[in-house]
């Protein structure tokens, strides 16, 4: 699984111009499901997410994780994080899971983090056409691979 994340002071997800899923201050997390992705790859980075210490204490220093703040997640599928563009001008997404076995996992990742905080996560709609808006707070944007995890 490979996962864009942003600190944000707020985001939603739209489809059809309709609001999926709004918050203030947390993180949109941009989710890569691979085709060899599995239940260790979701318990391992949902955890993850949840204790990384990315949001500011009193002393203005990165310090406290999304628990530590209370704040709020929105998880988007984004097949087009496994894209290769080595060869030609099209990427290929040879790599992404298809929708079989993404789904699934998907579901299974969001479940996982509304576990680690103990409360519900916001979502986009899989394969849907979504509109995704949001204000990066720092601006803070990190790259998390589970197969670059050692």
């Amino acid at each position: 699984m490979k996962v864009v994340i942003q600190r944000v002071s707020s985001a939603s997800v739209s489809i059809s111009r309709e609001i999926k899923a709004e918050i203030g201050e947390g993180l949109l997390i941009l989710l890569g499901i691979e085709n060899t992705d599995g239940q260790e790859d979701i318990d391992w980075l949902a955890g993850k997410i949840a204790r990384l210490r990315i949001f500011n204490d009193e002393n203005n220093v990165m310090n406290l994780s999304l628990q530590d703040v209370g704040g709020d997640a929105i998880v988007v599928s984004q097949f087009t994080l496994h894209a290769s563009t080595k060869k030609g001008n099209r990427p290929s997404y040879i790599h992404a899971a298809g929708p079989d076995d993404a789904i699934p996992l998907y579901e299974k990742f969001v479940k996982a983090l509304e576990e680690q905080l103990g409360k519900p996560v916001g979502t986009g709609e899989f394969g849907a056409m979504m509109d995704v808006a949001l204000v990066n707070s720092g601006p803070v944007t990190l790259i998390i691979d589970t197969k670059n995890r050692i």
